[in-house]
C-alpha cells in the first residue's frame, strides 16, 4: 500500500547510487546475492537473540534490495536479475519469522508458523497474479521498474520492513505483531485473487 508513495521519495537516491555502483564494476545480481547474506546475517542475529543488533545487517540488505535495480537499470536488466530478485526476497522475508521461532520456539512457535503459512498464501498469490498479467499483456510502474508485475496490496514490502523492525524493536510481542501481520497478509491474498477474478475470467 505504502510501496509508490515510498517510490517517489527513494528511487531518485537510490538511482544515483546505483550508476556509482555500476561505474566501479559491480552487478545487479552481486548486489542482490550481497543483500541475501546482510538478511541471513540478521536472521542468524535475531536467532541468537541479538535482535537489536539485527537491525543494522537487516535494513543494509533492504538498502541493497533497492540498489540491485539501481544497479541493473544503469546497466542492463536481464529477466534473470528479476527472477533472481524476487526468489531472495521471498528466501529473506522467510528467514527473519523463522530466526524468532527459533529463538523462541514455545513462545514464538504457533504466531510464527500462522505467520508463514499467510506470506506463503500471499506470496503465491502475488506470483500468480503476475504470470496472468504477464499473459494478457499487462505492464505497471506503479511500484517502480520491474521485471515482474507488481500487483500492489493492503501489506507490500514497505509494511514488511517496518513490521520486521518493530519485531527486532519489541521481540517480545512478537506472537501478537505476527497473528495481526499474518491476518493482514491472509486479507492481502484473498483480495488479490478477487481482484484477478474481476480481470481475468473469461
Amino acid at each position: 500500500m505504502l510501496d509508490r508513495h515510498a517510490r517517489q521519495w527513494i528511487d531518485p537516491p537510490l538511482n544515483a547510487i546505483g550508476v556509482g555502483l555500476a561505474a566501479r564494476g559491480f552487478t545487479a545480481n552481486g548486489v542482490t546475492l550481497i543483500g541475501l547474506a546482510l538478511g541471513l546475517f540478521a536472521a542468524l542475529l535475531i536467532a541468537l537473540g541479538w535482535t537489536v543488533w539485527a537491525l543494522i545487517p537487516l535494513l543494509a540488505s533492504r538498502l541493497a534490495d533497492g540498489l540491485d535495480g539501481a544497479v541493473a537499470r544503469a546497466t542492463c536488466k536481464t529477466d534473470f536479475g528479476g527472477y533472481l530478485d524476487i526468489a531472495v526476497d521471498f528466501l529473506f522475508y522467510g528467514a527473519i519469522p523463522m530466526a524468532f521461532v527459533w529463538a523462541d520456539p514455545a513462545g514464538n512457535g504457533a504466531a510464527g508458523a500462522f505467520l508463514l503459512a499467510s506470506f506463503y498464501f500471499n506470496g503465491t498469490s502475488f506470483l500468480g497474479y503476475a504470470i496472468l498479467a504477464e499473459k494478457h499483456g499487462h505492464q505497471t510502474d506503479a511500484q517502480g521498474q520491474k521485471t515482474l508485475y507488481y500487483s500492489n496490496g493492503i501489506l507490500e514490502g514497505t509494511e514488511t520492513i517496518v513490521f520486521f523492525v518493530l519485531l527486532c524493536l519489541f521481540e517480545t510481542y512478537f506472537a501478537p505483531f505476527a497473528w495481526v501481520f499474518g491476518t493482514l497478509c491472509f486479507l492481502t491474498a484473498t483480495l488479490r485473487i478477487y481482484a484477478a477474478k474481476q480481470i481475468y475470467t473469461n
